[in-house]
């Protein structure tokens, strides 16, 4: 009886440890199918590709299609390194190819006759820029009477192009453009001693309507000792483009400067009576460009 008894509660107690047993892998079977399902949908290689997980005592089977080999292969590879997997077992199929049934089929369809190819219309060649170049006298006059007196460095005048400029024969800067230049220095002559000074420079110019920043060459003029006078051009241009003027018996506006060459600087300039340098207004002045203006091309 008592044998009997002994025997029942080991069998009870063998059938209870195997429905354990199996509970536990059921389980572990379960959470390693859905790591590795969570872990295809998530790679960037696989995810997009309808594969199916399963796992029993340990070994994956994956099923369904991949995008390609490469896919294929990255999905056994994603099993494999899943704790607790003994084994992989890959039933996936690789997906064919759209751009190859794509190709088959265009090769298999009879191409449509080809249609008249049109030449294109021939586009004129664009018109390049002018490009006037340093060195160039700009003739002005100015709008305004300018002094070593009166005047002051920083100032700003105004003047007019008097002379149109061409570019190997094409106008570039039309007669009449307005012109502003600013005062470079001004320094009134003392009564004994010192000396008087006025240079001036161009700073831009409008044509047609639109204002280009340039760059001249400074014209200057200096009085000092007893009437001594001096007329230089600095900052490039030719030695002739200064502040010419002359004494006529000290009257105010007398000696109005003259052009004096082609290309020459030029200006209408006198010494009064005290020996100051006075430009009246109207009077001609010639700067020339210390470095080149690009102008758009002009217009048909």
């Amino acid at each position: 009886m008592r044998t009997n008894l002994n025997r029942n509660f080991v069998l009870i107690a063998g059938l209870l440890l195997s429905l354990t047993v199996g509970c536990s892998k059921g389980a572990n079977d379960d959470a390693i199918a859905k790591d590795v399902q969570s872990k295809l949908a998530a790679d960037p290689v696989t995810q997009g590709s309808p594969i199916t997980v399963t796992a029993k005592d340990g070994k994956v089977t994956l099923r369904g299609a991949a995008k390609d080999g490469v896919t294929q292969q990255r999905a056994e590879q994603i099993a494999h390194g899943e704790p607790g997997v003994k084994d992989v077992a890959d039933e996936t199929a690789v997906m064919p190819s759209t751009a190859g049934a794509a190709t088959d089929q265009a090769a298999n369809t009879a191409p449509p006759a080809a249609a008249p190819v049109e030449a294109p219309p021939t586009q004129a060649p664009t018109p390049e820029p002018i490009v006037v170049p340093s060195g160039t006298a700009l003739v002005v006059t100015v709008d305004q009477a300018l002094s070593s007196k009166n005047s002051q460095t920083g100032q700003t005048f105004l003047a007019t192009l008097a002379q149109p400029v061409t570019v190997e024969g094409k106008a570039a800067i039309p007669k009449g453009s307005s012109v502003t230049g600013t005062v470079v220095t001004a320094k009134e002559k003392g009564k004994i001693k010192g000396e008087g000074q006025l240079a001036l420079a161009l700073t831009s110019i409008t044509i047609r309507g639109h204002n280009y920043s340039i760059q001249t060459g400074t014209l200057d003029s200096t009085v000092k000792g007893k009437g001594k006078r001096t007329a230089v051009t600095t900052g490039g241009g030719a030695a002739g483009g200064a502040l010419i003027g002359g004494i006529a018996g000290g009257g105010k506006g007398a000696g109005i400067g003259a052009l004096v060459g082609a290309g020459a600087g030029f200006v209408g300039g006198a010494l009064t009576g005290n020996k100051q340098i006075e430009i009246p207004a109207e009077s001609p002045l010639t700067f020339t460009l210390a470095k080149s203006i690009k102008l758009p091309p002009p217009a048909e």
